[in-house]
C-alpha cells in the first residue's frame, strides 16, 4: 500500500488551517485589538501547525478546529502578556484600533462590525486574558462552557465561573 505523497499531505494541512483562518483571526483578533499583533499570533498558529504535521510519530489530531482554536487562544494569552507590557510603558489611554476591511457584501461587513465594535473591545480589556478568552470563545464563537475548558485545559464550573 502507497502512502500519500508529501506535497498532497502538506496541501490538506494548509487547507484545513485556511479554513479555519478566519475564526482563528477572529478569535485572536477579539484577544489583542491589534492586526500586527494579530497577524503575528497567527502566523505563528500556523507554525505549531505545520510542524505538528510534520513529526512522522504524532497522533492524528481529531478536532483541528478546536485543536487550532486552542494555539490560537494560547498565542493570543502569550501574546497578550507582551501588549500589557507594552501598554505599561505608553502614556495616555489605550484603545484597540479598529478593524478596516473592503468587503463587497455589506451585510457580512454590517455584522462583522457590530460583532468588533469598540465599546465591546473597551470592556474587554477590563477583563483578565482568561476571562477574554472564555468570554470570545463563548459570546461570539458559540463555544459550550465544557468545550471552552477542554480548550483552556480547566473545569467546566471554573470556566462558567
Amino acid at each position: 500500500m502507497a502512502s500519500a505523497p508529501p506535497h498532497a499531505t502538506g496541501d490538506a494541512v494548509t487547507e484545513q488551517f485556511l479554513g479555519h483562518r478566519e475564526l482563528l483571526f477572529s478569535v485572536i483578533y477579539n484577544m489583542l485589538g491589534s492586526l500586527a499583533d494579530t497577524e503575528d499570533a497567527l502566523q505563528e498558529v500556523w507554525l505549531a501547525w505545520s510542524a505538528r504535521h510534520r513529526t512522522p510519530d504524532a497522533a492524528p489530531v481529531e478536532n483541528p478546529r478546536a485543536y487550532l482554536v486552542r494555539i490560537a487562544m494560547n498565542q493570543a494569552l502569550a501574546c497578550r502578556t507582551v501588549v500589557t507590557r507594552r501598554q505599561e510603558t505608553y502614556v495616555g489611554p489605550w484603545l484597540p484600533e479598529p478593524l478596516v476591511t473592503a468587503e463587497d457584501d455589506v451585510a457580512a461587513a454590517a455584522e462583522r462590525a457590530e460583532s468588533l465594535s469598540m465599546a465591546v473591545l473597551v470592556v474587554l480589556e477590563t477583563l483578565s486574558p482568561l476571562e477574554r478568552a472564555v468570554f470570545v470563545l463563548h459570546e461570539v464563537f458559540g463555544f459550550g462552557h465544557p468545550e471552552i475548558a477542554d480548550i483552556l485545559g480547566r473545569s467546566p464550573a471554573a470556566v462558567r465561573q
